[in-house]
């Protein structure tokens, strides 16, 4: 009986040590694998850092990365047998686990929304240039128009004419009897151009190119600067036809040769003629 008993314990006894053996080896299977875990959620908080910009969100990922950390410290030194503390980090890392995919669905949900709001600014930025865009052809539509309007309200002085004119008032062509020069013309219709009183100067240039001038003050204003005209007239412009005429008193000797006048109103060259003097 004393051998049996004993050959029972003994039994027993190695049964126990295969099942803390069995165990042993399980818990060691364990470490492994939670190793492999811990050191996947750590390559992926590695890679959290490089897609987040949030520094909330950053701070708390640094929290549990260090929590990872000490896991894995912890792993690499403690032994299998110690099955109440195995039980502990089984623990903690399921509370990893979870809270590791808490964050990639946050994650995931804050690149969603990212994307949804880079899409809307392109969508804006789109309609911000379409718009500008259509405002700046609006602008040269209007700046074209504008000029339009400018060119078609501009008058225009035809007909020009140039009489030498004696002192008896009599047409002449001897440079040595003309008293003055009668520059004639008409100013066209035109219902665009705004009416009222206007000023029409006239520049005569000699064969040498200067201008024939009374006073050196005689300027008016033409493509930003200051001319000097020779005669000027003012007129009440209604819209219709304007025929006139400006004079010029001879006070100086005239080369013959080739001559011309200018004509200007509202800051526009509106008509040119050249004409002879002979002897």
């Amino acid at each position: 009986m004393a051998a049996v008993l004993i050959c029972t314990i003994i039994y027993s006894l190695k049964i126990i040590s295969d099942k803390d053996k069995d165990l042993a080896q399980k818990d060691e299977i364990n470490i492994e694998n939670w190793e492999d875990e811990l050191n996947a959620m750590s390559i992926q908080y590695e890679g959290f850092h490089q897609t987040i910009r949030n520094d909330s969100l950053i701070s708390r990922l640094e929290t549990e990365q260090l929590k990872v950390q000490r896991l894995q410290e912890e792993l690499r030194t403690i032994k299998a047998s110690n099955t109440r503390r195995i039980n502990e980090l089984k623990k903690e890392i399921e509370t990893l686990r979870k809270i590791t995919y808490s964050y990639v669905v946050q994650i995931d949900s804050l690149n969603r929304l990212n994307e949804q709001l880079v899409t809307e600014k392109n969508q804006a930025t789109a309609k911000y240039q379409q718009a500008s865009q259509a405002v700046t052809q609006l602008t040269q539509e209007k700046q074209q128009l504008v000029e339009t309007v400018q060119i078609a309200s501009k008058l225009d002085a035809g007909n020009i004419s140039v009489t030498g004119i004696t002192a008896k008032n009599k047409p002449t062509d001897k440079i040595n009897k003309m008293d003055q020069l009668e520059i004639r013309f008409v100013i066209g219709k035109n219902i665009t151009a705004a009416t009222g009183e206007k000023d029409i100067y006239i520049r005569i240039q000699k064969p040498d190119d200067d201008v024939l001038v009374k006073k050196s003050e005689n300027v008016f204003p033409y493509e930003n600067k200051e001319i000097n005209y020779s005669a000027k007239r003012t007129i009440e412009y209604t819209g219709e036809e304007y025929p006139l005429s400006i004079y010029w008193k001879i006070e100086e000797v005239l080369l013959q040769g080739n001559y011309r006048v200018d004509i200007f109103a509202d800051g526009n060259l509106i008509g040119r003629k050249s004409f002879q003097l002979g002897k």
